[in-house]
């Protein structure tokens, strides 16, 4: 019996994106965490995509919408344009395509995603989700910073 090739498109699923699907291992890198996310959403993985949000942020994800959207679309492939893994000295962003056909039409979801490295784990930082924080307030990655000197400028 062959191995399944991850639908992030770098190996087999078991080699790839699975072990962190599974909590056996954390993302590296921003562009590892992504594609590891994009993969969540190709097989459904939505607790994933939760745990691999930012911290202050896991709280407001619509997680039916995410669950809908994931389930309804069938996933064809991730192109990376870009991962620049150093922003700064705790963030990164990674510029991607995701390929899906929604049921009539292919399309294309394009977007340049932002991360942050908490303790050494790498979050999603959901420029989707609505949280009413002042510049001055704690920062919602858990950073301990003040949200203006960490994530806001990224969201």
């Amino acid at each position: 019996m062959s191995e399944q090739p991850c639908p992030c498109g770098l190996e087999n699923y078991s080699h790839c994106c699975q072990p962190l699907h599974l909590g056996q291992q954390k993302a590296a890198s921003a562009e590892q965490l992504m594609r590891s996310r994009y993969s969540a959403f190709a097989r459904q993985e939505i607790n994933y995509l939760i745990q691999t949000t930012a911290l202050g942020q896991q709280q407001y994800l619509d997680v039916p919408a995410m669950t809908a959207w994931s389930k309804s679309n069938h996933w064809v492939k991730l192109e990376i344009i870009q991962a620049q893994e150093k922003v700064n000295k705790n963030h990164a962003s990674v510029e991607f395509k995701a390929h899906y056909f929604d049921g009539q039409q292919n399309q294309i979801h394009h977007e340049l995603s932002y991360f942050v490295k908490l303790q050494n784990d790498w979050y999603f930082l959901d420029p989707t989700v609505e949280q009413l924080l002042t510049m001055k307030q704690a920062c919602l990655c858990g950073s301990h910073q003040k949200f203006k000197q960490c994530c806001a400028q990224f969201l």
